[in-house]
């Protein structure tokens, strides 16, 4: 489990084909490596990746086809800088939201525009996002925890003050950059349990106002 509360910002050394998957090699920057160990888990940009080679400034993971066609891996090269945090410890603070590193889709920055004080962007999200994202809610772009500002059908608008652009890659957002997201995962538990009964049933179920009224939450 994660944060969201960015650590470092890593650069990508390599990306090696091994057919299905790659090899991932990551430069690490300022994160302390002195705790990491094999199989531990590092969230590259949001997502959680399991370490299987490591040194004093670099990490290593497989990265399968899945994440990559899920992900926005598949538009990374060598070169690129990724947001890096370290899975959470229980002895430590818990400073953003609940974090899973399970990436749910790929969003694009419509927009970025400058206030002096702070940075307004705002994301567009895939549709079947949309649901899961509410004004005031958490929401992970890229790794970082993020409060959305604004809601327009799948579209959002996240504030990011100067500290946030300079500790994360998201300084170096511009329209038409694609965008790690994950949902609060308290969204998609409670859009599972109001199925009830019906969640054991292997058709696609889907909350309608008709489901609502069905089972109560409507007078």
């Amino acid at each position: 489990m994660f944060t969201g509360i960015i650590e470092a910002k890593g650069t990508i050394k390599s990306l090696v084909n091994h057919g299905d998957d790659i090899r991932l090699t990551v430069e690490t920057g300022k994160l302390d490596m002195s705790d990491v160990a094999l199989g531990d888990s590092i969230a590259t940009n949001g997502v959680c990746l399991t370490v299987v080679d490591f040194g004093e400034h670099f990490y290593s993971v497989d990265v399968s086809s899945e994440t990559i066609k899920y992900t926005g891996f598949a538009d990374y090269s060598s070169g690129s800088a990724v947001n890096l945090e370290k899975a959470m410890r229980a002895d430590t603070r818990f400073g953003g939201h609940i974090v899973s590193g399970h990436v749910d889709g790929v969003g694009e920055v419509l927009s970025v525009t400058d206030h002096q004080r702070y940075v307004e962007i705002w994301v567009k999200a895939p549709d079947e996002l949309a649901k899961y994202i509410a004004h005031k809610g958490s929401i992970t772009v890229d790794g970082v925890s993020l409060t959305v500002n604004e809601v327009k059908g799948a579209a959002f608008m996240l504030w990011l003050i100067p500290h946030t652009l300079q500790e994360t890659v998201m300084g170096t957002y511009a329209k038409g950059t694609k965008v790690n997201l994950e949902v609060d995962v308290i969204a998609r538990y409670l859009e599972r349990l109001m199925l009830g009964d019906k969640a054991a049933q292997e058709e696609k179920q889907d909350i309608s106002m008709s489901f609502l009224a069905e089972h109560g939450y409507l007078n």
